[in-house]
């Protein structure tokens, strides 16, 4: 389950982590890379989960944060799919705010849903339900808006950046 394995998410530079960690997640990371890069469908595959579909997990050489990142980069936007209701149950009964979910978003913006969903014990579609909510509501003021997708050259060219961005803080 190499794809699976949850040290493809473990920051490398995490404090905590021993040196013998770090270089097996880097050997895991290696391992599912070289293997994901060398798939027939590796470039639509990346597009998809850059440029339509919010995936959790590695996908396409990518973590969750790398897609955030290629997206900021790429100035795209993707919604939720309707699909994704992931999550444990609420821990605390009751259900969570809206407001609640947008404060702890915006505190913790570089959380995944799942992780926002662990922080608020709540499941994972039920973030994602609040979150989907604010952006309706925001672009229901916004008229005429124009949506921008970049190509699949761009999103790869973005994809060049990021691995090389990586190859440069490894050598460092």
């Amino acid at each position: 389950m190499t794809f699976l394995d949850d040290a493809l998410e473990t920051p490398l530079g995490r404090h905590g982590l021993t040196a013998a960690m770090r270089r097996e997640v880097a050997r895991k990371r290696a391992e599912a890379h070289r293997r994901c890069a060398a798939c027939p469908i590796f470039t639509d595959c990346l597009y998809r989960a850059v440029v339509e579909v919010n995936v959790s997990g590695f996908v396409a050489c990518t973590t969750e944060s790398d897609r955030q990142d290629l997206r900021r980069r790429l100035g795209v936007s993707v919604a939720d799919t309707e699909i994704a209701s992931f999550g444990a149950a609420r821990l605390g009964g009751g259900p969570v705010d809206h407001a609640t979910v947008l404060a702890t978003r915006q505190s913790h913006p570089d959380d995944t849903c799942q992780q926002l969903a662990e922080r608020l014990g709540c499941s994972t579609s039920t973030i994602k339900r609040h979150l989907r909510r604010a952006r309706q509501q925001a672009g229901s003021e916004v008229t005429d808006l124009v949506v921008l997708v970049p190509s699949v050259d761009q999103v790869l060219d973005a994809f060049d950046d990021l691995e090389s961005g990586r190859r440069l803080m490894q050598v460092g």
